[in-house]
């Protein structure tokens, strides 16, 4: 049963997409546009253009189509919910799981789980699916936020975008950095030789800065606690790898031939702190090394720890 929602325009100047989004916050400024190039949006029992202005005195009706189903089924798999409300879902994800269907990895991810998990789905752009605003590599393993609907959706987006998430991973690095706590700040765009992966570029990249603070020293090996001030794709590993310390277990930026046994990178998502979208108020998750982790830390030499 579609939503049908009246509207009275008090004061005129904005545009008609960009109204309506201000006044029903569930719905995003895509999405109206969207509903505007479907008719579903009248003005006074007419269709407007998209780039109408309201006036006071306006009569506006919205009719929203009940979310249409996602083609991803959904799949019973087992998840670490760290918290859930009726926005947003914080997951504790393992290495090994995608996050998002793509190519070669149309089932077993992330979204699939959860479709499964949230029967209270309110739909993301107009599709029952959950909305996915930040990313964890497959083989990153740690907390991820996941939202519920579309307010909650643009709420977080606007977080990332003004800085307000604040993430903390732990790593394990080849060789002993020199200074135990500093910045990266270098570009990130797309390999100019690889075009498949991300890389330090001179030309054409994205801002990209990384905090790090050296947490304890493993003989040859430096735990890092790394604090991403930028998103971008693949960037903690790019970065350490570029100041020629890359993470152990990394097969695409770090060493073609690993010193230590483990089948992935070693990265985990410990912390996350960000504003709830629905109260405001500010909340931190932690999540404790996965177990094959922190077994090879106790396989390192005990001798040879050095706490900073």
């Amino acid at each position: 049963m579609e939503r049908i929602i009246d509207l009275q325009v008090e004061q005129d100047g904005l545009r008609i997409d960009r109204y309506i989004a201000e006044r029903v916050p569930d719905l995003s400024r895509s999405f109206v546009h969207k509903l505007l190039e479907e008719g579903r949006i009248t003005v006074g029992g007419q269709v407007p253009k998209a780039s109408y202005k309201v006036e006071a005195g306006d009569s506006i009706v919205v009719r929203v189509p009940q979310p249409e189903p996602t083609d991803v089924r959904p799949e019973v798999i087992p998840l670490r919910i760290v918290y859930e409300d009726a926005d947003i879902v914080v997951v504790d994800k393992p290495a090994g799981m995608v996050v998002h269907p793509a190519f070669g990895h149309h089932s077993g991810t992330l979204v699939n789980a959860l479709l499964a998990h949230c029967p209270d789905l309110a739909g993301i752009g107009g599709q029952v699916r959950p909305g996915i605003v930040h990313r964890l590599d497959k083989d990153t393993s740690g907390l991820i936020i996941v939202a519920k609907n579309d307010a909650a959706h643009r709420n977080l987006q606007q977080q990332f975008k003004q800085r307000l998430v604040h993430k903390t991973y732990l790593a394990l690095t080849e060789g002993v950095l020199p200074v135990p706590n500093g910045v990266i700040d270098a570009p990130i765009g797309r390999d100019p030789k690889h075009r498949q992966r991300m890389a330090v570029v001179t030309r054409g990249g994205r801002e990209a800065r990384t905090e790090y603070h050296v947490q304890e020293h493993f003989g040859e090996h430096s735990l890092v606690a790394a604090e991403p001030i930028t998103g971008r794709t693949h960037q903690i590993r790019i970065h350490f790898a570029f100041i020629g310390h890359p993470l152990v277990g990394d097969r695409v930026y770090g060493l073609r031939k690993q010193r230590l046994a483990l089948d992935r990178q070693f990265l985990h998502a410990t912390r996350i702190a960000f504003a709830l979208p629905g109260s405001g108020q500010t909340v931190e998750f932690t999540s404790p090394l996965p177990e094959d982790l922190q077994k090879l830390l106790s396989t390192l030499s005990e001798p040879e720890r050095t706490r900073i």
